[in-house]
């Protein structure tokens, strides 16, 4: 999930990709819609006003969503468990100060506020655990959706680039990773909660950490020679060390590293990577990744990206449309 301040100048307020890339969601002024990240179809659309964070649980009638405050109904500190078949609020969750980002799977919601984070069961809505943080003004937080290695990872120092790492169905801090020397601006877990990938304010050294073994680091990547903000991080989808990072930043430019051997304000996933058979020839492919983006400025653009066996890239626009003009092909009441 990333998300704009309500006061931005570009229309869509937040953007969000499911938990297995398949479906995105997109909140402007007038409401909500969700779209098919395959097809581009869209999906689902309601003009129920103005909202900074729409959260799907996979491809489920579920969304978690939090008002901008620009109506009175719509408070950026309450949290409602949507239902997009009925039409009906499941709950509401208030709290006593704005809502930074939620994340969910099947068994955890996660809710974080400035200086608190919340974990629920998803399903009772019983509170299980409460964190208290550094502050952490931008809501950052990352969290993996897998059952088996499911990770929270927050803020851990306001002055340095630190991680804390947090067990979110055994209740437990599992390990705290010192990886840059400035605060920390992005982070993302691997789909399995294997590895983490941090940005700094700086934005030019990404790193990447197994996180089974937080003093060890695995990548270091670098973005740039200039300072530059990241907006967001993704890996490739993966059951073990995923093959490709990509990061979004204010450079203006989309940047895609390799682990196995470009536009403003914008929010990026890698949804699909195919690796080539070894036997292929050295200036063939290595592998084939499907990167999508969603810009705030109201686009949606779909990728192939190639790299070969140097490690030489291509890019190819496979596709591009308007997320505010697009027309459902049912009527949502």
């Amino acid at each position: 999930m990333v998300n704009q301040s309500s006061s931005s100048s570009y229309p869509i307020l937040c953007a969000s990709f499911n938990q297995d890339n398949s479906c995105f969601a997109i909140a402007t002024r007038d409401g909500i819609k969700i779209f098919d990240a395959n097809s581009g179809r869209l999906c689902y659309e309601r003009a129920i006003g103005a909202f900074v964070i729409v959260e799907m649980l996979y491809a489920s009638s579920l969304l978690a969503i939090v008002g901008a405050g620009e109506q009175a109904s719509l408070s950026p500190r309450r949290l409602c468990l949507f239902n997009i078949t009925t039409g009906n609020a499941l709950r509401d969750l208030n709290f006593l100060t704005s809502i930074l980002a939620v994340r969910v799977n099947r068994k955890r919601l996660v809710v974080t506020l400035q200086e608190k984070t919340y974990i629920y069961d998803i399903n009772s809505l019983d509170i299980l655990d409460t964190i208290d943080t550094v502050p952490n003004f931008k809501g950052l937080c990352a969290f993996s959706p897998s059952l088996d290695g499911c990770f929270l990872a927050l803020p851990a120092s306001a002055t340095k680039g630190s991680v804390l790492v947090y067990n979110v169905m055994e209740h437990h801090s599992h390990c705290e990773i010192d990886a840059h020397r400035s605060p920390l601006t992005a982070m993302v877990l691997s789909s399995n909660g294997m590895y983490i990938a941090t940005a700094s304010e700086q934005g030019t050294i990404i790193r990447v950490h197994l996180v089974s073994d937080a003093t060890k680091q695995s990548y270091s990547f670098r973005r740039g020679t200039y300072p530059s903000t990241i907006f967001s991080l993704s890996f490739g989808p993966s059951m073990q060390l995923p093959d490709i990072l990509v990061a979004t930043s204010s450079s203006g430019s989309v940047h895609a590293f390799p682990l196995g051997f470009a536009l403003n304000q914008s929010y990026a996933v890698i949804r699909k990577v195919d690796k080539v058979a070894e036997s292929s020839m050295s200036e063939s492919a290595a592998y084939r990744a499907t990167i999508s983006l969603i810009t705030y400025s109201g686009y949606f653009l779909e990728y192939s990206l190639s790299i070969n066996h140097q490690n030489e890239s291509s890019w190819i626009l496979e596709r591009e449309f308007n997320l505010l003009t697009v027309i459902s092909e049912c009527v949502n009441s």
